[in-house]
């Protein structure tokens, strides 16, 4: 089968500031959460740096994942 569109790597690299935006704002919101339990708050930069390194794996799995249903569409089409 030969791909069409955009690789893995491409699909990631155009989502990763969105991947990382969200996931500061998921850290910095458990930090809230664990705040009731005793634990500090982030400060913005904490989160955004947070955010930024774990940001990268998950917008990795989910552009995987928009790959594969690309892939799908993409090989549906053609029957």
């Amino acid at each position: 089968m030969n791909r069409q569109g955009w690789s893995v790597h491409q699909i990631t690299l155009a989502l990763y500031p969105f991947g990382a935006g969200a996931m500061a704002v998921n850290a910095f919101f458990a930090s809230l959460i664990g705040s009731w339990m005793g634990g500090p708050v982030l400060s913005t930069n904490i989160a955004l740096v947070v955010g930024a390194i774990i940001g990268l794996p998950a917008t990795y799995t989910f552009a995987r994942h928009i790959r594969a249903l690309m892939d799908r569409a993409d090989d549906t089409s053609h029957h």
